[in-house]
């Protein structure tokens, strides 16, 4: 592990002293030294704290010995495009399991996104979330559900609640799924995404809805990512059903009966 090492090139590098940085991550700077010394171990909170001071993920400050590195690529990690990740860095979850040790899927109802955003990493946070079970989801993975705002993501309606499962590797998402992104200024959105993480270093945002228009958003910006796996919603989908249309559909269906009764008499004979 490069932790101790990373963390002090890191820190020369921006040219800040270690009482700076102590202060900056609201730790002793007795702490920080002893991080950096390598006779101290930092905690999930403490290795999030420096991800996000330094826009490096947790996976490569552990992993990468940064020392290693020509001065080209640190520039560009030092610019926020993490090369050597690449969108699949380690994100460590907050989760919560039943009696029964499967886990829970916690319930982000809409006056608790904002908390959500500044405390998605606060086990008490996430520990005080509603939670339910769905048996047929597998348990082989992570689930989270939230509430969304707004008409960006018509037809599906605003207020429904969106199950999401958690995305490890960034990387592997595919262009054109929808998913639900925390992002460090907007917080909680529902979107599409077109993935240009591994070319870029960043992902566009798209609607659904053609008012609204996409926008980009850089992977350093990003703190979870849930793929969309299904909606719940008490509304029904917009449009109207004409007489004429309902008369029209059972018509079609009634022919549509009609030739498979045929096909099944024609292939006994």
């Amino acid at each position: 592990m490069y932790f101790n090492s990373n963390i002090k090139l890191m820190r020369k590098r921006r040219g800040r002293t270690q009482d700076e940085v102590a202060f900056a991550l609201n730790m002793k700077r007795s702490t920080l030294s002893g991080y950096e010394n390598g006779v101290a171990q930092p905690g999930i909170q403490q290795l999030i704290a420096y991800s996000e001071y330094f826009g490096i993920s947790v996976d490569t400050l552990i992993k990468i010995d940064l020392s290693k590195l020509r001065e080209s690529e640190l520039r560009q990690l030092e610019s926020g495009f993490d090369v050597f990740i690449k969108g699949s860095k380690l994100r460590i979850l907050t989760t919560t399991v039943d009696s029964s040790n499967n886990e829970n899927i916690e319930l982000v109802h809409e006056k608790a996104k904002a908390g959500y955003t500044r405390g998605f990493a606060d086990p008490e946070f996430v520990r005080n979330l509603p939670v339910f079970q769905l048996p047929f989801l597998s348990p082989e993975r992570k689930y989270r559900t939230f509430q969304i705002s707004g008409d960006s993501m018509l037809p599906i309606p605003e207020g429904a609640w969106i199950t999401g499962e958690f995305v490890q590797d960034w990387s592997n998402l595919k262009t054109g799924e929808a998913c639900i992104v925390l992002t460090l200024d907007e917080g909680i959105v529902f979107k599409v995404i077109e993935n240009l993480i591994v070319k870029e270093g960043k992902v566009n945002l798209i609607s659904l809805n053609p008012s609204y228009k996409p926008y980009e958003l850089s992977v350093v910006e990003i703190r979870e990512i849930w793929r969309f796996i299904h909606y719940i919603s008490d509304e029904l989908p917009s449009g109207e059903i004409s007489p004429a249309n309902l008369a029209n559909t059972l018509n079609q269906l009634k022919q549509d009966v009609a030739l498979i009764k045929e096909r099944i008499v024609t292939n006994e004979e």
